[in-house]
């Protein structure tokens, strides 16, 4: 996924995304259903970016598919225990009063079916009054077909410029993503290709559905792509 870019990660994401602010968000909406809580599992934890903050809220713990992204979770949140595995199929053997998966890492998974695995599995690690929340994707209608996207970022060492071209087949969608990184020493151009699940609300209503939970759905999101909020009876 990030294989080419993960130097990049923390700088381009950085530059548009409050993470501090979207953990004050997901802790007020956690509080709100279960004032409680007092651990939280953050599946597809990425570089640690939202448990940096959330950690001082909750024990916490990350899980996430790519081992070098861990690896600077590790640096970043050295007390929190990461586990790398796949959100379908992972079991840590215990439950959580929270678990998260954010910044539309659902989508990752290779299928409906594979969608519904996740949802009952991350349902599985969720105590009993717990609760889940899980940001998607865009839904097929909200995705434009052909959009070209751009972010340019100025490091202290790199300047980069991130330009993608997004196309629907089928019933995913293809990003690709070119990068122009600039150093004082030169100028390097690779490309990444991300392919994500482009599913429809229904879908994702009907794995909450499936793993008998609860949930409700925020349009608005902490990142305007909307939240689903779970329950656990």
């Amino acid at each position: 996924m990030f294989s080419k870019s993960q130097h990049l990660y923390d700088l381009i994401y950085q530059s548009f995304k409050d993470y501090a602010a979207e953990a004050a968000v997901v802790d007020e909406i956690v509080r709100s259903k279960s004032p409680g809580a007092g651990s939280l599992l953050d599946v597809a934890c990425g570089t640690g970016l939202h448990l940096e903050h959330l950690a001082t809220r909750y024990t916490c713990e990350g899980l996430d598919l790519d081992e070098g992204q861990l690896e600077v979770a590790r640096r970043r949140v050295p007390g929190v225990p990461l586990h790398q595995g796949d959100m379908t199929d992972f079991d840590l053997g215990k439950t959580f009063d929270a678990v998260i998966c954010l910044f539309s890492s659902i989508a990752y998974v290779g299928s409906e079916d594979d969608l519904d695995r996740a949802v009952a599995n991350m349902a599985r690690h969720v105590a009993p009054g717990g609760v889940l929340l899980i940001e998607p994707w865009f839904f097929p209608q909200a995705f434009i077909d052909g959009h070209v996207g751009v972010v340019t970022v100025e490091g202290d060492d790199l300047h980069v410029v991130r330009m993608n071209t997004s196309k629907i087949v089928g019933d995913r969608s293809i990003m690709e993503f070119h990068y122009l990184v600039g150093s004082a020493e030169s100028v390097e151009h690779f490309t990444e290709t991300h392919d994500t699940g482009l599913f429809p609300r229904s879908s994702y209503e009907r794995a909450f559905e499936k793993a008998g939970l609860e949930f409700e759905f925020d349009e608005e999101g902490l990142f305007g792509r909307g939240l689903f909020v779970a329950t656990k009876l």
